[in-house]
């Protein structure tokens, strides 16, 4: 594959991380985009003897004003809630101890509901918000400093052999030749290959995203319709060979206002198609094609730098991401 063009745009002023669980955007001493850092901001009208839930309220309200996304916003703000029912929910800021939330975590550390992950969000979400607290003057010390925060890798991601690859591939042939002909699972699946987008980004992309004003190097353009999320833009290389594919497709459907005006779950039923078509015990799916396309970079000579903008990730998310590539493309053992 091409080596990746970089990135066109930076992040915005108090931008997000969408999807990432350690990095709090908009959080006083996170990182919010590649390589940027908020300023810290005073809490509004908050002191120590301020209650749990009014210093949660504030925190609400300065994520918020971070353009943080909403299901992140959801998430640690239901957290600190869960924290305040243990504590104590009108309880003083300056009365609140290591132990008091070192207590709550070993408590949901023995929930059943508490999954790995989920527990590691709520470190997450505790030490970020009294670190916040800290930082803005609210409290003269942090104490969820101590607590220990523990990284929950899930499990190294399935991806398509070189030999998985080429029976795929001469599947979506197949369906596009055949008497009810379908070019879409090939089209599709090709594109996921050689860009590694996510299925919200094949979702929001429209016609002219695809520039073929030079045969030789067809570009995409990824775009996001939201201005906070603008940072993650970026232009990737089209393999000459998916042109051909990408007209056929053209001319059978001939889409006007989204490239692939169907449902997510229909898209996801196209890449099963291609599971059926192809014998494939592993299922075809957004994910394994982003990772695959990660894996044939990364052996094909493409820098960690290069790669991980054309993933559209952050430093940060980069970290677990690229961890299990290097596991995934090292040698057997």
């Amino acid at each position: 594959m091409s080596e990746q063009l970089p990135l066109f745009s930076a992040p915005p002023p108090g931008g997000s991380l969408e999807g990432t669980e350690t990095a709090i955007p908009g959080a006083v001493g996170t990182t919010v985009g590649p390589g940027t850092r908020p300023s810290p901001k005073p809490a509004p009208a908050l002191g120590p003897n301020a209650s749990l839930t009014a210093a949660i309220l504030a925190w609400r309200e300065h994520l918020e004003r971070g353009h943080s996304p909403v299901n992140t916003v959801k998430a640690f703000i239901g957290d600190l809630n869960l924290a305040a029912q243990f504590v104590g929910a009108f309880k003083s800021l300056n009365q609140i101890t290591t132990r008091d939330l070192d207590n709550w975590l070993q408590w949901q550390r023995g929930s059943k509901k508490c999954s790995p992950k989920t527990y590691a969000r709520r470190v997450t979400s505790v030490k970020s918000f009294f670190r916040w607290l800290a930082q803005t003057g609210v409290l003269v010390t942090d104490p969820a400093a101590p607590l220990i925060q523990q990284t929950v890798l899930s499990p190294l991601p399935e991806v398509l052999t070189e030999a998985e690859l080429e029976t795929v591939l001469a599947a979506g042939e197949a369906l596009q030749q055949a008497e009810k002909p379908d070019p879409r699972p090939l089209v599709l699946f090709t594109l996921l290959i050689d860009t590694g987008i996510k299925k919200g980004e094949v979702l929001n992309l429209v016609p002219n995203h695809v520039d073929r004003s030079n045969a030789a190097e067809p570009v995409l353009w990824v775009r996001y319709p939201n201005p906070r999320h603008r940072y993650k833009e970026r232009k990737l290389r089209l393999g000459p060979s998916w042109i051909p594919l990408y007209e056929r497709y053209l001319a059978q459907y001939a889409p006007q206002a989204r490239l692939f005006p169907w449902s997510p779950r229909r898209l996801e039923y196209l890449l099963e198609d291609l599971t059926r078509a192809a014998g494939l015990k592993k299922r075809i799916t957004f994910d394994l094609c982003r990772w695959t396309c990660a894996v044939r970079d990364l052996r094909a000579g493409m820098d960690d730098t290069h790669l991980r903008q054309k993933l559209g990730l952050s430093k940060i998310q980069w970290r677990e991401v690229g961890m299990k590539l290097r596991k995934l493309t090292q040698p057997a053992l």
